[in-house]
């Protein structure tokens, strides 16, 4: 005895056709094509501007996609990886970071981590454990406020002060922590100093007693895309080894960043040379 399957018209009827663009809609993106425009979209769907108008809205609502080029064009969102983990450990940024932070933690022996943002949280999507005894509540896919932890302060130093507004309309922010900003324009003031810093070291901002040590990691574009980090008990710090410790974070950081295709701008040249 042989099952058949269903004839064709009998499966149509069980089609969502909203369903079926939106996710062919998210089949059209891929690593040569990291962005394309609702206008693209459209030619590639065969369906009005207007549908893909509707799908862009209710994809980027969700966050599996996000708006990049003031708007024009439109990228795969971190909700595209919540479908699952596994993912997480095929994308370039992970499969590159791997291995720079095991390097790091045999050089400093304590955990270190490669984080994402995704809208108000960070996102943890890469780690790397010490031999060392060390109680650590965050596995890879740990979700935890940005504004609150010192990765997340390194992730939002790319946002204007009107973006954080628009991220965090309300006029109190929530606390964590004694060190925990009270207000946007006191976040925003502390992560351009820590911009302009280059890395943050900081001990209690979310946790008491813990340190940590992060510096951001940019794309080819310039953008912050993760940030990577070292999570030290902070009464193990030895004073005279924590500048060489934030060296070797910074230049994990900057290493993975040239993995990225990231190129610092040159500086400008003194007037009246060349």
């Amino acid at each position: 005895m042989t099952t058949e399957s269903p004839p064709e018209d009998a499966q149509d009827k069980y089609i969502v056709p909203g369903l079926e663009r939106g996710l062919r809609l998210l089949g059209e993106f891929s690593s040569r094509e990291r962005t394309l425009s609702a206008a693209e979209l459209a030619r590639r769907l065969k369906v009005p501007r207007s549908t893909v108008f509707r799908l862009l809205a209710t994809l980027e609502m969700m966050g599996f996609v996000e708006r990049t080029d003031g708007g024009r064009e439109f990228r795969l969102g971190m909700a595209v990886l919540r479908l699952g983990f596994d993912y997480l450990a095929s994308l370039e940024l992970t499969e590159l970071g791997r291995p720079l932070l095991d390097r790091l933690r045999d050089e400093i022996h304590y955990p270190c981590n490669l984080v994402v943002r995704d809208g108000r949280s960070i996102v943890y999507v890469a780690k790397s454990v010490s031999p060392r005894p060390f109680a650590s509540t965050v596995n890879v896919g740990t979700r935890l406020p940005a504004h609150a932890t010192v990765l997340g302060r390194v992730l939002l130093e790319d946002l204007s002060l009107d973006e954080l507004r628009a991220l965090y309309p309300e006029s109190r922010l929530e606390v964590f922590s004694e060190s925990t900003p009270r207000t946007v324009e006191e976040l925003y003031d502390m992560v351009q100093r820590d911009r302009e810093r280059g890395y943050v070291l900081q001990e209690g901002f979310f946790e008491a007693s813990i340190s940590t040590i992060a510096a951001p990691v940019r794309d080819r574009t310039g953008k912050v895309v993760a940030a990577l980090g070292a999570t030290i008990p902070a009464s193990r710090i030895e004073p005279d080894q924590l500048d060489n410790m934030v060296e070797m974070v910074r230049g994990a950081a900057a290493e993975l960043s040239r993995l990225l295709d990231y190129r610092p701008p040159e500086p400008p040249r003194p007037f009246g040379l060349g």
